[in-house]
């Protein structure tokens, strides 16, 4: 099981990982942070990405909170990581 410490920006224009700051992961999601809609892009936001289903992603931390961590069932941190970058270096 992986897990990661995210950074989310409510409100953007699309949804988007937008790069590594240390060892947080930045997002963007195009949901207001209201009744959950938010989270529930950031679970979606990840199963696209990682090319897994929803049920697999949980937020384990930080509800109410932009910092959040994340954790992703059946696959290892390398797995998760390799599969992000591979994301944000199509992205540029």
């Amino acid at each position: 099981m992986a897990v990661l410490h995210v950074k989310v920006s409510p409100g953007g224009k699309r949804d988007r990982l937008t790069g590594w700051l240390a060892h947080e992961l930045k997002l963007q999601v195009r949901a207001r942070p209201e009744k959950g809609r938010a989270n529930d892009a950031v679970v979606q936001l990840f199963a696209d990405t990682l090319h897994i289903p929803r049920d697999r992603i949980r937020i384990r931390t930080g509800h109410t909170s932009p910092r959040k961590q994340i954790e992703i069932e059946g696959l290892s941190d390398e797995d998760v990581r390799s599969r992000i970058q591979s994301t944000l270096d199509a992205q540029t």
